[in-house]
Order: structure tokens, then C-alpha cells, then sequence
């Protein structure tokens, strides 16, 4: 068994709330100085630049999921993660079959940048993907499951594209495996702030658009790092396990 320090909700410069810092090489360098062995890629509604971040990453030590954060029709966030690009592109095609057809405006939202390995540009994005997609949250968690992902609501305690702002609750008629809460929550503050979530596996992630806004305070025992893995991890099955440790707050955020 392993652990692993992982944060699972990282952004790259085809996010357009994303700083222009946030390439394949300036993220590896950062993660690792941070002492972070996992990364997910989870640019909003979009999988362009994944694999460019996992070229960058190649031989250091750190391993990058391939996901994306999706923003369903009723304007949730949710993390879909994925072993394999070849998934994560499986899911794109279904997602631009979800997107409306709106053509980004950079000075509003910001640019939209596809860059290669070393964070040189290689396209424009011109599709608005700061914007809800036609799935439903059930019909995202229906496809991602499908397709072998894991379907984490994103950042539930926020107040704006968060789970329980949204809904008030978490919904029992899926079988939620886990819930993100933001780099604002402690869990000791849960029972009594956000009852709804308690007795939920919990993982927390920085929602990382900017370098300093790596958290890291996320800690899986686990073999390898697999969707099977960290399934099991957040069941507590066979060993495995997940936890998250106290860490720094970073004050602010972009919070998109």
C-alpha cells in the first residue's frame, strides 16, 4: 500500500477563469514541490489540454488522472474523473453534444488557451464552456458511471454551483460514492454548518486556477492510483482508505 497526497480538482489555461500560470510544466513543478504524488485535470466542460499536463508529468513521480469539472442543467459542478484519456474523451464527445453552441468572448469570461506540454500555444477554444450543458446532474451521473468514471459533486458547500446551495440536499435516489468540499470548510466544521453531508466519504481539493491555490490536504491508501483504487479507498474496503488532513486555507479563490 501506498499513499498518496493528491488534489483532484485542477485547472489549466483552457479554463478561462484559469491564470495564465496554470501550463503543464508550471502545475507538475508546483504539485511536486508541494509534496503532491495525484492530480486530476478537471477544466470546465472541456479535456483539451489533459494530455499535455500527463506529458509534463512523465517520469516525475506524479500522476495526473484525466477529468473534467461539468456544470449540469441545473448549474451544479461536478468532478468526473477517469483512468484513461481515451475515457475522458469518450465523455468530451458526449459533452459537446450537451453544450449550446455559444462562441466564447475572451475580455468577458477570458481565453480559452489548448497549449502543448512545454505551455506553448497551440489553439483557441472558441466554444463558451463556462456555461451549463443539457445533462441533468442524474443523466451526467448516469454517463460518467457508464463510461467507468467516478461522478464527485463539486465544492458542496459554495454558494454558487454547489450541491447543496442548489438542491438542499444530497440526492438518495443515487448512489453518491463521494463529495468535494472546498478549501473554505474544515470537516470538524460539518455537523454543524452542513449536516446534510455528514456520514458522506468526503474528499477536498483546492479548485486550483491559480499555482498558490494547491491544497493537497486530501490523503489516499491506496495500491495504485486507479478509479478501482480510490473507489475502494473512499468505501474504506481492504485496506484502503482516505482521509484529509488540516492544511492552510488559501483566503479568496476564484470560486467559478
Amino acid at each position: 500500500m501506498a499513499t498518496f497526497r493528491a488534489d483532484l480538482h485542477v485547472h489549466t489555461v483552457l479554463s478561462p477563469c484559469a491564470e495564465i500560470e496554470m501550463i503543464p510544466p508550471l502545475i507538475v513543478a508546483e504539485a511536486l514541490e508541494r509534496g503532491i504524488t495525484l492530480i486530476a485535470i478537471t477544466d470546465h466542460n472541456g479535456t483539451a489540454n489533459i494530455g499535455a499536463v500527463q506529458e509534463a508529468a512523465a517520469g516525475s513521480g506524479l500522476t495526473v488522472l484525466p477529468g473534467m469539472e461539468l456544470q449540469t442543467r441545473e448549474d451544479i459542478h461536478v468532478l468526473c474523473l477517469f483512468d484513461t484519456l481515451e475515457q475522458a474523451q469518450a465523455w468530451q464527445a458526449m459533452v459537446d453534444q450537451a453544450l449550446p453552441p455559444l462562441k466564447n468572448q475572451p475580455e468577458y469570461f477570458g481565453d480559452q488557451l489548448i497549449v502543448d506540454k512545454e505551455g506553448d500555444f497551440i489553439a483557441r477554444e472558441e466554444r463558451l464552456l463556462l456555461v451549463a450543458t443539457s445533462f441533468s446532474f442524474e443523466e451526467a451521473w448516469r454517463r460518467v458511471t457508464e463510461l467507468g468514471g467516478l461522478f464527485i459533486p463539486a465544492h458542496v458547500d459554495r454558494k454558487t454551483f454547489g450541491l447543496i446551495e442548489t438542491l438542499g440536499f444530497v440526492p438518495t435516489t443515487l448512489p453518491i460514492e463521494a463529495l468535494e468540499i472546498s478549501r473554505h470548510l474544515k470537516p470538524h466544521q460539518i455537523p454543524s454548518r452542513l449536516p446534510q453531508i455528514s456520514g458522506f466519504p468526503l474528499i477536498q481539493s483546492g479548485d486550483v486556477h491559480r499555482l498558490e491555490e494547491f491544497l493537497g490536504s486530501t490523503f489516499f491508501e491506496i495500491e495504485s492510483p486507479t478509479i478501482v483504487e480510490i473507489r475502494m479507498a473512499l468505501r474504506g474496503e481492504k485496506g484502503r482508505s482516505c482521509r484529509i488532513l488540516s492544511t492552510t486555507t488559501v483566503p479568496g479563490g476564484m470560486d467559478c
